[in-house]
């Protein structure tokens, strides 16, 4: 019944955050995404990273941007994600912390459906 459950892992290695962000780029209003496709020798599953610089504010606010990119991330990429495929998604200044939930969400169905296509 659905779709076969795939593994969502957490990038922490800065190597893998720097390929991604020479690939597939896609802003929105709320989320700047960065996504590649490993090759082939490489494990599979998904895999994503959360990133806000200082611009996204203090620690109080990079946090909170962090916290709902992880959950815009947990609705999202089980959904749309791509087996072999690495996502880094980028805090926005002023925006990823006090955008309404759902616009988060739809931004990043909106930027994966440009990085995929």
């Amino acid at each position: 019944m659905g779709t076969p459950a795939v593994s969502v892992c957490v990038l922490t290695k800065r190597a893998d955050f720097v390929r991604a962000s020479h690939a597939h780029r896609q802003g929105t209003p709320g989320i700047h995404l960065q996504g590649r496709r490993r090759s082939a020798g490489e494990a599979g599953g998904i895999r994503v990273g959360y990133t806000c610089s200082k611009k996204v504010g203090n620690a109080v606010a990079r946090n909170r941007a962090k916290r709902r990119l992880r959950e815009v991330a947990r609705i999202v990429l089980p959904e749309i994600g791509r087996d072999g495929w690495d996502y880094v998604l980028v805090g926005r200044k002023d925006t990823t912390a006090t955008l309404p939930f759902d616009v988060l969400v739809a931004d990043l169905r909106r930027a994966m459906k440009k990085v995929h296509g």
